[in-house]
């Protein structure tokens, strides 16, 4: 399934897995790096849960949505940590990958959808993580 994002008149679109409610339960753990896939977690009604990246063994960009895919959160998210949530109710949520498939995205999109500042370190460090192998 194909997801459009849109932020300050940028246009990002984004080919993504919808997940089950099993894949729901895992996400990205146990996934190899290469091989892993943009994950879209579709709630059906708002929810405060929180997420964690435990056996998760590479950095993803979690991005979370309210019921009209308004973006209300984004966050670059390092292996086993845990306790992520936005602050408000959201009703989706995008997992995306630190990966050759993916790298182009993420730093772009980082760059446009974060303060200047904030957005180029994020950028830097996606193509820090994707020079390292």
């Amino acid at each position: 399934m194909q997801i459009g994002l849109n932020y300050k008149n940028k246009k990002f679109k984004l080919n993504v897995k919808v997940c089950n409610w099993a894949r729901r339960i895992t996400g990205l753990m146990f996934t190899r790096k290469e091989k892993a896939e943009a994950l879209l977690f579709d709630f059906g009604k708002p929810v405060s849960w929180g997420f964690h990246s435990f056996f998760v063994f590479f950095p993803f960009v979690a991005i979370w949505l309210d019921d009209k895919d308004k973006i209300l959160d984004i966050k670059v998210v390092k292996p086993f940590k845990r306790n992520l949530s936005p602050k408000r109710f959201f009703t989706k949520v995008i997992e995306i990958p630190m990966n050759k498939r993916y790298g182009k995205f993420v730093s772009s999109f980082c760059a446009v959808l974060l303060p200047t500042s904030l957005g180029d370190e994020y950028s830097k460090f996606a193509l820090r993580e994707l020079a390292r192998r």
